[in-house]
């Protein structure tokens, strides 16, 4: 009778080791942009208030048919914040800085936008298209995702002309936006 209370214990131990050494799988969402698709997965364990947020803003709709506002050759391109007109959008509360998480600010990443208050951040985020090793000093500025298919398309856009629009410098002349923005499983 032991033995199959042992073997029991044991097996249940064993199925619940194995489950919990199984890590959830990321989640990545898929950006379909005027120039194409950028798929982005996101760290829920390293940056979970961001990616939250994030995912808030993706499941609500928020993001379809904004632009990408500021596009700098050699730094990142950035979006989530206006609207086509150059209108920006009513965001949520401020969310909490998780810049000291561990990720850093390299080619590819997805962090967010921020003011000079570090705790600043609502809906606005940027893809670096360099390594930007400064943005990780002091306040920093929290890396939740990492673009892992379509970094040729960040590429397109950050090489677009730019031009002044309601008073805002670096905007693609041509607007680029972010027809939709859904979670892929």
């Amino acid at each position: 009778m032991l033995k199959k209370i042992a073997l029991v214990a044991g097996s249940v131990l064993f199925a619940a080791n194995l489950m919990a050494a199984t890590p959830a799988k990321a989640p990545h969402v898929l950006l379909e942009t005027t120039n194409g698709q950028i798929e982005i997965e996101l760290d829920p364990v390293k940056a979970p208030i961001s990616t939250k947020n994030f995912l808030d803003y993706v499941d609500s709709g928020f993001y379809n048919n904004t632009i990408f506002h500021r596009v700098i050759p050699g730094f990142m391109v950035q979006g989530g914040g206006f609207t086509q007109q150059m209108q920006q959008k009513d965001t949520k509360a401020p969310i909490k800085n998780e810049s000291k998480n561990g990720l850093h600010n390299v080619r590819g990443t997805l962090s967010m936008a921020r003011t000079s208050v570090p705790d600043s951040a609502t809906s606005q985020f940027f893809i670096n298209v360099k390594d930007n090793d400064f943005l990780d000093q002091g306040d920093g500025y929290a890396v939740f995702g990492k673009v892992v298919k379509g970094m040729d398309v960040v590429d397109i856009i950050v090489n677009s002309p730019t031009t002044v629009r309601s008073g805002m410098k670096d905007v693609p002349a041509d607007p680029v936006f972010i027809k939709s923005a859904k979670r892929i499983d």
